[in-house]
């Protein structure tokens, strides 16, 4: 069983089991999406440029993230026109490069080589979470511990997510960490009350201040906390 430290401080809780979020913590694929983003509304006759969309982007569910782009951009198309639009061009920017978060192999492979349980808990569907893991060589690490928001039926920011986690792989909620790089992610941490890993890699990243929340700026600096 793991020891692990959180804000540094010297109290330790054993740790079973570490919930990673996919996109933008363990894959590199944050930039891709929101390219996708603005391909899709400027087809449609948006004047989208990356940088705004990442400017704007806080994770959570597809859905709102289209009604929100929507309306930032004055685009009457139904959602759903857009999300399988959307979906498709992702599927198709992957394909021709996708890579992990720098460090990302090394972790996984040191955190496997420790004995530590790992499950991906996303808003993500399921295939989507399969496509990204396997086209960048991780999904081994997570095979049949993959957890959708289509699955429980719920998204972050709502814990949900998480409890479905902590469930299907036979541990408790304070026997897990969780780890995710966008706000709703760390507000679904901290509404599951666990304790959490906020991976801020980028510039424009929020501070979050919460005792639940520890900052990372790179994802090896987990080992730290092991």
């Amino acid at each position: 069983m793991n020891k692990i430290k959180t804000n540094n401080k010297e109290n330790t809780a054993d740790i079973r089991c570490i919930i990673f979020d996919c996109d933008g913590t363990l894959v590199d694929n944050e930039t891709v999406c929101n390219q996708a983003l603005v391909n899709v509304f400027n087809r449609f006759g948006a004047s989208l440029k990356l940088e705004e969309c990442l400017k704007y982007f806080q994770g959570g569910k597809l859905a709102d993230i289209l009604v929100q782009t929507r309306e930032r951009t004055g685009i009457k198309v139904p959602i759903d026109v857009l999300e399988p639009q959307y979906r498709e061009e992702c599927r198709k920017l992957f394909e021709q490069g996708l890579y992990p978060i720098p460090g990302v192999p090394e972790l996984l492979k040191s955190l496997s080589d420790k004995g530590c349980e790992m499950c991906i808990a996303s808003n993500a569907p399921i295939n989507k979470i399969e496509q990204t893991l396997s086209l960048t060589g991780l999904l081994p690490y997570f095979e049949g511990k993959l957890f959708s928001g289509f699955e429980a039926n719920s998204w972050k920011p709502e814990p949900d997510i998480l409890h479905f986690a902590a469930m299907n792989m036979g541990v408790k909620l304070q026997e897990c960490v969780f780890v995710d790089d966008t706000v709703k992610g760390v507000e679904a941490g901290i509404n599951a009350e666990m304790r959490t890993f906020h991976f801020a890699a980028r510039p424009s990243s929020t501070t979050i201040n919460h005792p639940c929340v520890t900052t990372i700026t790179a994802m090896p600096e987990l080992l730290d906390y092991l």
